[in-house]
């Protein structure tokens, strides 16, 4: 981290990526958990993360096959889900040369498969639409794309669908989804993956033979932290510096637009991080950072490449002080709460100028 001088940056626990691992598995000891690491593992680094997980997992999940090849040539051997499928007929080609799982999810992908010169004897993943309503085949079509399918993709399919709301643990809908997927497949018993991250923690009823584990494998929780059935360690800390402290009278202002204002007389720290690292620049004026295990907040709008932070009450606070935006010790889901916003979003939208250091 020397070698940074401006020292912004987030440090990715490993140890603690493969512990909520090998925890939210538990749960479903049943199941084949496969890793999610798109969107460039959540943020977290996607080559690295698969590397380090290799020896642990059965196999990852991508959203698009350009994820995958990526994940090809940096020498992963595992299979590798691609949840969105082929979006074109020589995306076939591609993922049986790699090993790539394909999901099916409409009647293109079928015409296309129905093109390929041989007998695609890739795996599939058939895609039901139990009330998600963005991609798959409706519970009612289902037969009519299974009689299109040879035996030998019969025979090694594996028939999915994706939860809308479980992690609204009071929303009947999920229950309703899991009853429709079951109706469809009592009658075809193929293999079958309904599990996201909160239904691997919040449904029991929906673990299957494969479950898809993304968000929660990075300590980011889908659901209350209080209806956790395993605790989390947080994976990505995202650190930065104070590089100037100021002093301001009451009723000085701080930043673009002048949205904070001192109440009384008050010390402002500048630090290197702004919107163009990924920090969002609609961060409201009292979302909190900590400061050498104390909490101080924003004040003022975040620029390009720069916060401001109220620490007077903060005990001992200079110049080259360490600020963490959030993980170790300050929760995501606290940060976002303020944000308005989710931890979905606040992982991965981490830009490329901020380095990522793994620990081991």
């Amino acid at each position: 981290m020397n070698n940074h001088s401006r020292k912004t940056y987030a440090t990715v626990n490993l140890p603690a990526l493969l512990s909520n691992y090998t925890h939210i598995a538990n749960l479903a000891p049943r199941s084949e958990t496969i890793a999610v690491i798109k969107a460039n593992a959540y943020g977290h680094g996607a080559i690295e993360i698969a590397k380090y997980l290799s020896p642990h997992v059965p196999a990852f999940a991508v959203a698009f096959i350009d994820e995958a090849i990526q994940l090809r040539d940096a020498g992963i051997t595992l299979p590798i889900l691609v949840i969105e499928g082929a979006l074109s007929y020589q995306d076939f080609s591609i993922a049986l040369q790699q090993n790539f799982w394909l999901m099916l999810h409409s009647t293109e992908q079928m015409d296309w498969l129905k093109q390929f010169p041989t007998p695609y004897v890739g795996k599939l993943w058939l895609k039901v639409d139990t009330g998600m309503n963005r991609l798959g085949i409706k519970p009612n079509d289902v037969d009519s794309i299974l009689t299109q399918l040879s035996p030998e993709q019969l025979e090694n399919l594996v028939l999915c669908t994706h939860f809308s709301s479980a992690d609204e643990l009071d929303n009947p809908k999920t229950q309703l989804q899991i009853q429709q997927f079951e109706q469809v497949n009592e009658k075809h018993g193929y293999k079958k993956s309904l599990a996201n991250s909160a239904g691997i923690l919040s449904w029991p009823k929906s673990h299957g033979d494969y479950n898809r584990l993304g968000l929660a494998l990075y300590g980011a929780t889908p659901i209350p932290v209080n209806d956790l059935p395993v605790k989390l360690a947080p994976v990505m800390t995202l650190k930065s510096t104070i590089m100037a402290l100021r002093k301001l009278k009451v009723g000085e202002s701080v930043g673009y637009g002048e949205t904070w204002q001192a109440k009384r007389p008050s010390i402002i720290a500048t630090v290197a991080i702004g919107y163009a690292d990924g920090y969002p620049r609609n961060a409201k004026n009292g979302t909190p950072v900590c400061i050498n295990g104390q909490i101080a907040t924003l004040a003022g709008r975040v620029s390009m490449d720069m916060i401001t932070i109220d620490v007077t009450n903060v005990v001992g606070v200079k110049v080259g002080d360490s600020v963490e935006l959030w993980g170790e010790n300050l929760t995501i889901e606290t940060v976002a709460e303020h944000l308005e916003s989710n931890n979905y979003e606040l992982l991965t939208r981490i830009s490329n100028r901020v380095p990522k250091f793994y620990i081991k």
